[in-house]
């Protein structure tokens, strides 16, 4: 392979084509599309593998994340064009990280497989991601319609949790309204994560709803009136609605205006409804559990779901450890921005 490279070098420079910036840059672009295709073929692999996995075990079993020992071991041995760690630096690099496994939490409407480029990249770094499914969610089999509380909907997280070993903590990082279920879990088990950090994420209040960081942008908006054909009446149209779900006109503008096409095609066919009860429901958070935890908050600044005005509310009004903030980026910057987020993991794993 070297061999030909050499060849079509000393062939071309008399013409300056293969050494030109024109070809170059093309030569650039066609091994970044092939590259692009490579994590998308991964994506579709480890998908297939958790549908087989997810056939043997009951729901909400360890086989329903993604991230298994097989699929790290492929990912170890796959080239990842959004890493831009030098390996021969990854030795030292790991010793300043005491907490190696991240738990990847995903928001409404998405599941665990949305995170497949950070799991590749945490991978190839030598770090320990898991995706999860939330109840009703991913490849869930429960119907979101019976997903009525945030309990419900964070048992697989709280599961998963719960079942470490006892001197073993986490890494939890929560999406959009996964943060809800973030500050849940640090309520709940605050001794297993050492550190929670929320990706444009719902960062509430006590006595506040996931939903309300969302109702002061969009509430009044024409997706969520009572007319909406977003909202979906699971038990009919007697009775309250049970979820909504973003028509596609919706979702391209709100969640994927900087994201890759796609990416947005592959959400587009994967998205499922979101259960509204755990969305409406007033979380209870003391300074007992949930105030003793380090939270770290990553702001979108090209997010037209969850504007940085809004985002820069909740850091005010919760004060986490640390902000850090990714240029360029929608509300989903582990498809739009996958490089830029995985930066600042690894540098929030590394803060003492």
């Amino acid at each position: 392979m070297g061999n030909k490279f050499i060849c079509m070098t000393k062939k071309d420079t008399k013409t300056g084509g293969f050494g030109s910036k024109s070809k170059r840059g093309s030569m650039s672009r066609r091994r970044g599309s092939m590259e692009e295709e490579l994590l998308h073929k991964q994506a579709l692999a480890m998908a297939i593998q958790q549908h087989q996995l997810s056939q043997r075990f009951d729901n909400g079993s360890m086989s329903r994340r993604i991230g298994s020992t097989s699929s790290r071991r492929r990912a170890a041995n796959l080239s990842d064009p959004f890493s831009g760690a030098n390996t021969k630096q990854l030795p030292e690099f790991l010793e300043n990280i005491k907490t190696k496994k991240f738990v990847l939490v995903h928001g409404e409407g998405l599941g665990a497989w949305c995170w497949y480029k950070t799991m590749a990249l945490l991978e190839e770094t030598g770090l320990l991601p898991i995706a999860l499914d939330l109840k009703g969610c991913g490849i869930n089999i429960t119907d979101s319609k019976n997903v009525m509380t945030m309990e419900e909907y964070s048992k697989p997280l709280i599961d998963f949790l719960q079942e470490l070993p006892e001197d073993e903590k986490v890494i939890l990082v929560g999406h959009s309204s996964g943060g809800a279920c973030v500050s849940y879990a640090l309520e709940h088990l605050p001794q297993k994560i050492s550190k929670a950090i929320y990706l444009c994420g719902t960062m509430i209040s006590d006595g506040q709803r996931p939903f309300d960081v969302f109702a002061e942008e969009l509430g009044s908006a024409e997706i969520f009136s009572s007319e909406s054909k977003s909202l979906i009446y699971g038990n009919g149209k007697d009775n309250p609605p049970t979820g909504f779900m973003f028509e596609k006109q919706h979702l391209h503008g709100l969640y994927f205006n900087q994201s890759p096409a796609k990416d947005v095609a592959l959400a587009m066919v994967s998205m499922r409804p979101i259960p509204l009860g755990p969305m409406m429901e007033k979380l209870s958070l003391t300074k007992e559990k949930y105030g003793t935890c380090r939270r770290f908050y990553i702001q979108t600044l090209d997010d037209h779901a969850l504007s940085p005005d809004v985002q820069e509310k909740l850091v005010r009004e919760n004060s986490p450890e640390g902000v850090f903030k990714i240029k360029g980026s929608d509300h989903c910057p582990f498809f739009s921005k996958p490089q830029s987020l995985h930066k600042i993991l690894l540098e929030i794993a590394q803060i003492p």
